[in-house]
């Protein structure tokens, strides 16, 4: 039977181990563990003081070029750039061959629908004048947890994960997962310096991002494994 590019051996040396995964496996419980302390110290309204604080503090400075860099760093989570990119990514994986990461890169999305429900749930007010400085934006719907931070996480925390293990050409290689990483890293602090969200917002949806990628990153590397150690 024949397999696609994905199922074929990755590069040399990135094959994750046992005792890897395991950590992984720790760090996904502790995530989770730790977003579902955080929503219930959110629920009764305990935040309040500290994430004004937060916002406060980020919002103090008025440089031009920090403003910049934070616009263009929630730019693709905006409609409708947050609706072309992700499927073009998962087309793009589609189209090369690796159709499992096509699959895998589809479901890491679905962190967007993962943050709806639980803002339907949560029912969370957004930031609001004069207490912060509020960018105009497209927003919808309500505060906790961040959508941006939660896809960001979910979408190109997984990206990162395939183009470690299917790009090869190291320099590339390197400066996209550089990328990403530094595009995840800076979007929760710009969700709060933008006024959007609250500082627990964001930290409520890199816990549970990272959890659901982690997740995805285990499964998919198990396929991996098991092509990679198939006879030929």
């Amino acid at each position: 039977m024949s397999i696609g590019r994905d199922e074929a051996d990755p590069i040399p040396g990135t094959q994750p181990v046992a005792g890897l995964r395991r950590r992984w496996l720790g760090v996904l419980a502790g995530a989770l563990g730790g977003f579902a302390g955080l929503l219930a110290v959110v629920r009764r309204n305990r935040t309040a003081a500290f994430d004004l604080a937060v916002s406060v503090k980020l919002q103090r400075g008025r440089s031009p070029a920090l403003n910049g860099l934070m616009r263009l760093v929630s730019w693709p989570g905006f409609p409708p750039q947050s609706r072309i990119i992700p499927p073009a990514v998962v087309a793009a994986w589609w189209l090369g061959g690796y159709r499992r990461a096509a699959a895998f890169q589809a479901v890491a999305w679905l962190t967007g629908l993962l943050s709806t429900v639980v803002k339907a749930f949560v029912r969370r007010d957004r930031p609001l004048p004069p207490d912060v400085r509020v960018v105009v934006a497209p927003l919808g719907g309500t505060s906790f947890p961040s959508g941006h931070v939660l896809t960001y996480v979910g979408f190109y925390g997984f990206l990162a994960h395939l183009v470690s293990l299917h790009v090869r050409a190291p320099a590339a290689r390197r400066l996209s997962v550089g990328a990403l990483a530094a595009l995840i890293a800076l979007v929760g602090p710009s969700r709060v310096q933008q006024g959007h969200h609250w500082a627990t917002d964001v930290l409520a949806s890199y816990l549970l991002g990272t959890a659901w990628v982690l997740a995805l990153v285990t499964l998919y590397d198990r396929r991996v494994d098991r092509v990679a150690r198939r006879p030929e």
